[in-house]
């Protein structure tokens, strides 16, 4: 596989990081997500990237609607607030890429996803960008409204970016579907609903579960799931907290053990950082609520730290 090599003094001489915070937790299942934002800023993410050398804007926070708590409708809950704050997002996040900036959305629900990545979509066809998106999760997030056993929407932006799904979503960014399947990669999985077994094979989405990656160790997973991308390649990683192992990072709704060990989690952080072609973030599913001293949130920090190119001896 060819990784492009960038230099990362380079990196940090030209990129200026936008932190936008979407506070909802409007398409889960379970309340607290919508203290993600703050939390993360508590465990010092912008003072922990500017040590990095890192220009950092904190931008603060979208406004959208409240979580109205209702039982699903056709299939989905809370359509037309997730819709509110996708659309919200979508703009942040364009407006960022566009400036020329590296967006790191601070979830939120995972839901919020469709915005984000739908952005980076609009923004590699305006500029002659390849894209890749990195799905890390211990879900495939690939449910519909018929499919679904709960109604969350944040069980199914993975189908939405892939033209599944209601048209209030799937036309977010102007072109339906946002993505091809094949510029979705999916690693940590390990958790998927029994009706949304057959619709991802079906799909022949590139999963690399939990098993692979036992099997094959998470460098040959990474690599493979880096493969073929090259400096025009525009990366978006959308990593939703629940990928790590429930053992270090209980502060989310949708744990589930048998995940990445830290080690694991920092080798696919520092890998991703070695391509040089991360150009937006999403830092989803931190819930403050379940979470001990903030401890999770700290984790992620440190996670993302390795995502900008910390690593234990310098690098080129």
């Amino acid at each position: 596989m060819a990784i492009p090599n960038m230099a990362a003094t380079a990196q940090k001489a030209t990129l200026l990081i936008d932190l936008i915070g979407a506070p909802t937790d409007v398409g889960a299942g379970s309340r607290g997500a919508s203290m993600g934002p703050e939390a993360l800023r508590v465990a010092g993410l912008r003072e922990a990237l500017q040590k990095r050398g890192l220009q950092v804007n904190d931008q603060g926070n979208l406004a959208g609607p409240t979580n109205p708590w209702l039982a699903a409708v056709n299939g989905y809950r809370h359509l037309a607030e997730v819709s509110a704050w996708n659309q919200s997002v979508h703009t942040a996040m364009h407006t960022s890429l566009s400036a020329g900036h590296l967006p790191i959305l601070l979830g939120g629900d995972h839901c919020l996803g469709i915005g984000s990545v739908s952005a980076a979509a609009r923004y590699c066809r305006e500029n002659g960008k390849k894209l890749r998106v990195l799905w890390l999760d211990a879900h495939t997030d690939f449910n519909t409204n018929q499919l679904t056993p709960s109604g969350n929407l944040h069980g199914m932006p993975v189908a939405v970016l892939c033209g599944h799904g209601p048209t209030e979503l799937t036309r977010i960014g102007g072109t339906t579907p946002a993505i091809a399947p094949d510029v979705m990669r999916l690693v940590g999985i390990r958790s998927v609903d029994e009706g949304e077994k057959l619709f991802v094979r079906q799909t022949a989405l590139e999963v690399f579960d939990m098993r692979y990656i036992d099997e094959m160790g998470m460098q040959k997973t990474m690599v493979r799931a880096l493969a073929g991308m090259d400096q025009d390649t525009h990366l978006h990683v959308s990593f939703d907290v629940d990928f790590l192992d429930a053992a270090i990072a209980p502060g989310v709704a949708t744990a589930v053990r048998g995940g990445p060990t830290y080690r694991e989690a920092q080798l696919c952080m520092e890998m991703i950082a070695d391509t040089g072609c991360m150009r937006s973030l999403d830092i989803m599913e931190l819930n403050p609520a379940l979470d001990l001293r903030n401890g999770t949130a700290e984790l992620a920090v440190d996670l993302v730290e390795s995502l900008f190119g910390k690593s234990t001896l310098a690098r080129s």
